[in-house]
């Protein structure tokens, strides 16, 4: 009598042989980076709507750590974490948009990465607005704001609050583009950057680690730079 396996013994196999395909996509800092900028982010909505305007300062400057962190690994850092590997140029952008099912590179889509750097940049322009505000009495004031004037701290703090609006705007697009992927192309994101792994495709390549002293460097590089940002940015030598 041939033997009949039970559903739940199919589904843990089928389970068990996508787990053994799965291959490195994303390193430790990369992902603890990811999650850390979701985490500031949201803190930095809720400090700003209910007034409390030296924990938003704080909020920017770990920010201006996290960024500047994610600078550093960029050229440094493990394969798919370096610009140099993700970064494409219009005709891979386009070739991708028109059949993004032939992709089988791990890391950043052509598409994906266009959106990466685009944050990134939103994100950097929003820390260097807000490290020239102060609040409406002046009594917390980021730490730059002694280099500008009240009108060009003003300003900086209507462009600060209209690009707060373009970034939720790119991040409701973020979070479109990875339901379009499991739902249509049938990729995990998310879970890729929880579990650092996702499922090998054709001949794709693993990721290639860094060294772990290396991460360490960048990390405090970009805590030594924010640390004299927060000092005032005092000339070299004082």
């Amino acid at each position: 009598m041939p033997k009949i396996e039970s559903t739940g013994s199919t589904a843990t196999k089928a389970a068990a042989a996508d787990a053994a395909l799965a291959i490195p996509v994303w390193d430790v800092p990369i992902r603890l980076f990811h999650w850390t900028l979701v985490a500031l982010i949201a803190f930095s909505w809720w400090s700003a709507e209910n007034g409390r305007a030296e924990w938003h300062i704080w909020s920017g400057l770990a920010l201006m750590s996290l960024l500047l962190f994610r600078l550093f690994w960029g050229f440094f850092g493990s394969s798919t974490a370096r610009f140099g590997s993700f970064v494409r140029g219009p005709r891979a952008i386009l070739d991708y948009a028109r059949n993004p099912r032939i992709w089988g590179e791990v890391g950043h889509t052509p598409l994906g990465a266009l959106s990466v750097v685009a944050l990134l940049g939103l994100l950097s322009v929003q820390v260097g607005l807000g490290l020239v505000l102060s609040d409406e009495d002046g009594t917390v004031t980021a730490p730059l704001n002694r280099f500008v004037s009240f009108n060009t701290a003003e300003w900086a703090h209507d462009l600060h609050e209209l690009l707060f609006n373009v970034l939720l705007g790119f991040i409701a697009l973020h979070v479109a583009a990875i339901l379009f992927y499991r739902l249509v192309l049938g990729k995990r994101l998310l879970g890729s950057m929880i579990t650092g792994r996702t499922q090998a495709v054709g001949a794709a390549q693993p990721m290639r680690p860094a060294r772990w002293w290396t991460a360490v460097l960048c990390l405090l590089a970009a805590i030594a730079i924010t640390r004299w940002v927060i000092a005032g940015a005092p000339p070299f030598g004082t």
